[in-house]
């Protein structure tokens, strides 16, 4: 952490670049710039090699071979590749199903990539959680007896944290013929994913959630049974037909990397991630008299609070109190006005007046006891500043 610089507690929106990525992908800038596809000359071989390596990486991440994988830009290309993808092929061969599924708290690119699938004839369909944000078994059981051609639920939410039995959930949706898919942004590194024992078809990874450059991804895709998609758009014909455009080695590499590292240390980072959530949470508890945890009960990752202020202080008047201090995020659509309340949050029960006081904390690898220490007192002074001026107005 640079002098000067604010705690960064907002893991959930991006993660810092490990050192470690950085260094691997520096000589792919530096040293061999050449074309990963570009295998007539030497300089094309070692980067194709270097992207080959990179590719069995981010396969070990979830248990999967690594001709498994397709590189994309991130994990709203990938989603929207999984789900529009396919659901085209599918309408392509005449598949009748048209029914997509997923749920009301998954993340907007999901829920947006089945709403535009209205437009081509299908059917969505979001399912409501309970005030825990989980997806109840039987609330899938449900939607499944009619003919479904695709279920989509995310590993782990971006605001609340939860993790959702995605077990249960994929083999639900296999009994009843359909394909599943997971959003695994937040938690591909952060929990188990194995398609060894897990029934997913397709699992959508981010690179720069798990401390890797920005602007990479991945698409998990299913070999056998073989699982059939749609491209999004033409070009040359890399990655299996399924996302062309020349892959940027240097950014591969460093999700390589990451995705390495990932699998190595997980349960050494959660373990450690989970000591310092819960130190933070007691000293918030008594910084802040009444601070509540949305979905208490639910499981979630161990990075994770997303939190409730006391007394009708704004979310946002909070974080511009703290701002010199500390960074951390509504995890909902802000403006200059207000804090817009978080349709997660109205998703699992909370009062929009409430919702708009709250704020989501993301605690990650680099993150300190020094820093959680300082959180919770620049977020208790914050409250009270913002709760004094609240107050104030009100006079």
């Amino acid at each position: 952490m640079l002098a000067n610089r604010p705690v960064y507690l907002d893991n959930h929106a991006t993660t810092p670049l490990d050192p470690r990525v950085l260094a691997a992908m520096r000589p792919w800038w530096e040293e061999n710039f050449a074309n990963p596809h570009s295998v007539e000359h030497v300089l094309g071989r070692a980067a194709e090699a270097a992207v080959e390596e990179a590719r069995a990486h981010v396969a070990a991440l979830v248990g999967a071979e690594a001709r498994e994988i397709v590189f994309t830009s991130g994990a709203t290309e990938s989603n929207n590749l999984a789900i529009k993808g396919a659901a085209r092929f599918a309408a392509a061969q005449g598949d009748a199903r048209r029914r997509i599924v997923t749920v009301a708290t998954e993340h907007k690119c999901v829920l947006e990539s089945v709403k535009d699938l209205a437009a081509e004839g299908f059917e969505p369909v979001i399912l409501p959680v309970g005030p825990d944000g989980m997806l109840e078994p039987e609330t899938l059981r449900a939607a499944l007896a009619e003919p479904t051609l695709l279920v989509s639920v995310m590993a782990v939410n971006n605001e609340i944290g939860v993790v959702q039995d995605l077990a249960a959930l994929a083999a639900l949706t296999k009994e009843a013929g359909a394909l599943f898919h997971t959003d695994a942004a937040q938690g591909a590194g952060r929990v188990a994913l194995d398609v060894r024992a897990l029934p997913a078809d397709l699992i959508s990874v981010s690179g720069h959630k798990i401390y890797g450059p920005k602007g990479i991804g991945a698409l998990y895709v299913r070999r056998r049974p073989r699982v059939r998609l749609a491209p999004l758009f033409s070009g040359g014909g890399q990655e299996r037909g399924l996302r062309s455009g020349t892959l940027p080695a240097p950014l591969l590499v460093g999700l390589g990397e990451a995705a390495r590292l990932a699998t190595a240390e997980r349960e050494t980072d959660a373990a450690r991630i989970a000591g310092l959530r819960d130190r933070l949470w007691a000293m918030l508890g008594a910084e802040v008299p009444g601070v509540a945890l949305n979905a208490p009960a639910a499981p979630r990752v161990p990075g994770n609070l997303n939190i409730a202020f006391p007394g009708g202080a704004s979310a946002l008047a909070i974080m511009n109190a703290a701002a010199e201090e500390l960074c951390v995020s509504t995890g909902s659509a802000c403006s200059s006005a207000e804090v817009e309340p978080s349709y997660v949050l109205r998703a699992i029960g909370v009062p929009d007046s409430l919702a708009r006081s709250c704020l989501r904390i993301g605690i990650g690898r680099f993150t300190s006891p020094a820093d959680v220490e300082l959180a919770a007192a620049a977020l208790g002074r914050a409250w009270r500043q913002a709760l004094s001026e609240t107050r104030d107005a009100a006079e």
